[in-house]
């Protein structure tokens, strides 16, 4: 069934918003993949602070030159659907990923960071980074290391200063004692 130029119009808008919102787009072939899984996979990219919408590529092609971007033709090849990372972009592509694994039948494309084109193999690579609360406790482990170490290094000259200081006085307590 034909799509209205009203409804075009919407979808236009609605696409151009979820564009200029986010973070990434991961573009994906959902071919094989029925309403209730299609329905599944949205609800958990909505839990990840994102959106998948089934897209028409001519609206979406228009939509990404609205506002400014563009991507390769053979991301349009085929159904496409797109999952917007309206927060961060790990744990959309994290779902999306796992979701085709799980599947067999969903495929990423590639995705928009930015300006910037990722190819399939960086956004899988994307996906498998850790939560973003593990990745800053890693990097301040990181940085704590070095400090600890230098610290436990001060605290050993100091404590030795203070070894021979007290073994100084005690080597001079000793002739007032007599």
């Amino acid at each position: 069934m034909a799509i209205t130029k009203e409804r075009k119009q919407e979808l236009l808008a609605q696409y151009t918003d979820l564009l200029q919102r986010s973070q990434g787009v991961i573009l994906t072939d959902y071919h094989g993949l029925n309403v209730a899984q299609i329905t599944q996979l949205r609800n958990q990219v909505r839990a990840a602070n994102g959106a998948y919408y089934v897209t028409k590529n001519t609206l979406i092609k228009l939509a990404m030159q609205e506002v400014g971007l563009s991507a390769p033709d053979e991301w349009f090849d085929g159904p496409t659907a797109i999952g917007f990372c309206l927060d961060q972009v790990p744990p959309v592509a994290k779902i999306i990923n796992d979701f085709g694994k799980e599947t067999e039948m969903l495929s990423i494309k590639g995705a928009l960071l930015g300006d910037r084109f990722i190819a399939e193999d960086r956004v899988k690579a994307l996906a498998n980074l850790p939560p973003a609360k593990v990745l800053k406790a890693q990097v301040l482990g990181a940085l704590m290391g070095p400090m600890s170490g230098l610290v436990g290094v001060l605290n050993g000259v100091l404590a030795d200063l203070v070894s021979v200081l007290d073994a100084r006085k005690d080597q001079l307590g000793e002739p007032e004692a007599a």
